[in-house]
């Protein structure tokens, strides 16, 4: 008997499947199809021959977790402690999971925003928890009139993602100043604040959850080394929590993988020193504004994107089927791969939207959108 019965293949496996069957340019699954930063691959090669090839410490390697520690501060002017409050996981997904896992009991609730990241659920199913899918605003926006209702004494955590994915859309202060009004109401309430694309985000500046009081004790931050330095197939991400509730994380985390990847933490520990994150929003908005361009003559509509490598656009004065329909035949009739944001919506919402990934090198965004403009 099934533990997750209405769980199928993800999307994101369906459209890149498909993609490579019928030979179209992927533009679906988010991931970067550009060299990595040759300072990074050079110490990665550098250190193959060194002795960095056993179990780290658990909660990671030492001196990675400091400089997690003086990254931190230096983004948001946050202090933390890196041996009570930080966790180097195997990717953000992995740390998602372990949190809920280890936080959520039978019968709490979790609110999570639609449309959402579809690894949000699963872990809440597998706790015998309720999901209580609430959807955003039309514009993407959240609608706190709306979360309240869905909040009971039952609730026992929130997952906000920001910026958001797969909408590019970032929370504003006022936005967090609703959610302490929330959290004013439901003492017990946790915050689970998924934060991979923060240091991609271009006209308006990232707000994160460690820049605010009121969450330090009652939210959970999870971030990505593999979004933020194009490295997605290392898996290799870290969580930020409160020593009382790290502690519950880590008695999961530690019979989950224990300890993650140990070169990819020597490497990114060393690579620390040298990368600038401050550069990576500008570096993607060029990307971004290029991919506009070229797809200014084309007959999708494209919605804003303040944040993410992510680009909606709607195809609705193209095409009559639904978006899972209209990614399929995307592929299969015009050679390009995307994402139907119905998909992110427990009740399959269908805008006539879907999702396209930016992130990749320009010939591949002149390739893909040669083929849109001609739809």
């Amino acid at each position: 008997m099934s533990k997750l019965p209405n769980i199928t293949t993800s999307i994101f496996t369906v459209m890149s499947k498909m993609a490579a069957e019928y030979n179209a340019i992927n533009l679906s699954q988010g991931f970067p199809n550009f060299p990595v930063d040759e300072r990074l691959t050079d110490i990665l090669a550098r250190l193959t021959k060194e002795n960095v090839h056993q179990y780290t410490p658990m909660a990671g390697y030492p001196p990675l977790m400091n400089q997690i520690a003086k990254l931190i501060q230096n983004s948001y002017n946050r202090t933390i402690n890196p041996d009570r409050e930080l966790l180097v996981t195997a990717g953000a997904t992995q740390g998602i999971f372990t949190t809920i896992l280890a936080l959520i009991k039978t019968g709490d609730e979790v609110v999570i925003l639609d449309p959402s990241y579809d690894s949000y659920e699963s872990p809440v199913l597998l706790c015998n928890a309720k999901p209580v899918r609430v959807a955003l605003n039309d514009d993407y926006t959240p609608n706190w009139e709306t979360i309240e209702k869905a909040c009971s004494l039952k609730t026992k955590m929130i997952i906000i993602n920001n910026p958001h994915n797969p909408t590019g859309k970032i929370l504003t202060e006022n936005d967090f100043l609703e959610l302490e009004k929330l959290l004013s109401k439901y003492p017990d309430l946790l915050v689970l604040s998924d934060e991979v694309y923060e240091y991609i985000t271009f006209e308006e500046k990232h707000i994160s959850a460690h820049t605010k009081d009121f969450l330090l004790n009652r939210c959970i931050m999870v971030s990505s080394f593999g979004k933020s330095f194009h490295i997605t197939g290392w898996k290799i991400g870290y969580t930020v929590a409160p020593e009382y509730l790290m502690k519950e994380i880590k008695k999961v985390h530690q019979f989950l993988v224990f300890s993650v990847n140990s070169i990819s933490q020597f490497a990114i520990s060393e690579y620390l020193d040298v990368v600038d994150v401050n550069l990576l929003g500008k570096f993607y908005q060029e990307k971004r504004d290029y991919f506009q361009k070229l797809l200014q003559n084309s007959r999708f509509e494209l919605k804003p994107c303040e944040g993410t490598y992510f680009q909606v656009a709607s195809y609705a004065t193209i095409s009559d089927d639904d978006d899972v329909t209209f990614c399929k035949k995307l592929i299969t009739d015009h050679g390009v791969a995307a994402i139907p944001i119905s998909t992110f919506y427990s009740d399959h919402k269908d805008q006539k939207l879907i999702r396209f990934c930016f992130a990749k090198d320009s010939f591949t965004l002149e390739s893909a959108a040669k083929k849109l403009c001609d739809i």
